[in-house]
């Protein structure tokens, strides 16, 4: 299995803290950055495999992945374009190493519990993180279920939706075929939108459940009161 961990993206929103390197170094109130947080955790469930999409402040971001001492077998793989595009095209970017495997997909900017990642990753069935406790955000991502099967995900969906994070455990059939998909969007152009796009598109045959985690920590860090909310949870666990 891999860990396909997405850092392409330029995190503009959450200001003075990317001014220096990418979101997924931001310090966490357990004196980790979220992405060495992510890495720990990976590697304390087995996961040595890490594939990271790069793009802004690349360099930065290897040199700090390399300094950390974890013994992980990395590669990076940059998208010439990230200013550009939006992750969907840096998947694309990584193709080559991710098909015919079982994947752990994360965003970069995602905090979560230990308990999380191992109820993901003992999951039998391929699965992405939601939670039928949490309001629905606005302008995050939904997952519009049918029983215990995701049909959809996106920001745009309500009905029938629960609130979801962007954490996968992907078993190399449902895989292969999102990531076909997703080489489709890519080579007809269609290198903005999200990678969900694409599953939505072949959601009957790429077959994701719902792993619902309630109230446990699992977050996505986009802006500094995302940050505080996140170091909080993270002080009374």
């Amino acid at each position: 299995m891999k860990a396909l961990i997405l850092n392409s993206g330029l995190g503009s929103r959450m200001g003075w803290y990317t001014k220096e390197h990418p979101k997924c170094m931001t310090d966490l109130s357990s004196g980790q950055s979220i992405l060495s947080r992510q890495l720990l955790l990976l590697k304390q469930n087995g996961i040595t495999d890490i594939v990271i999409t790069t793009g802004y402040y690349d360099e930065v971001l290897i040199n700090y992945c390399n300094s950390l001492g974890l013994n992980l077998n990395y590669s990076f793989v940059k998208n010439p374009i990230y200013d550009k595009t939006n992750y969907i095209y840096s998947i694309y970017c990584a193709r080559e190493q991710l098909y015919n495997n079982d994947i752990v997909l994360l965003h970069g900017d995602l905090v979560f519990d230990s308990i999380v990642l191992e109820q993901v990753l003992k999951s039998e069935r391929s699965c992405m993180t939601v939670s039928s406790t949490l309001p629905l955000p606005d302008k995050d991502f939904k997952a519009v279920i049918d029983g215990e099967r995701i049909k959809k995900v996106g920001i745009e969906f309500f009905e029938s939706a629960v609130s979801a994070q962007p954490l996968y455990k992907l078993n190399a059939s449902d895989w292969n075929v999102w990531l076909d998909k997703i080489v489709e969007f890519c080579e007809r152009d269609e290198r903005k939108c999200y990678a969900e796009n694409a599953f939505n598109q072949v959601s009957d045959e790429c077959l994701i459940y719902t792993l619902d985690v309630k109230n446990e920590l699992c977050a996505e860090v986009d802006t500094p009161n995302d940050l505080e909310i996140v170091n909080k949870k993270i002080i009374s666990l």
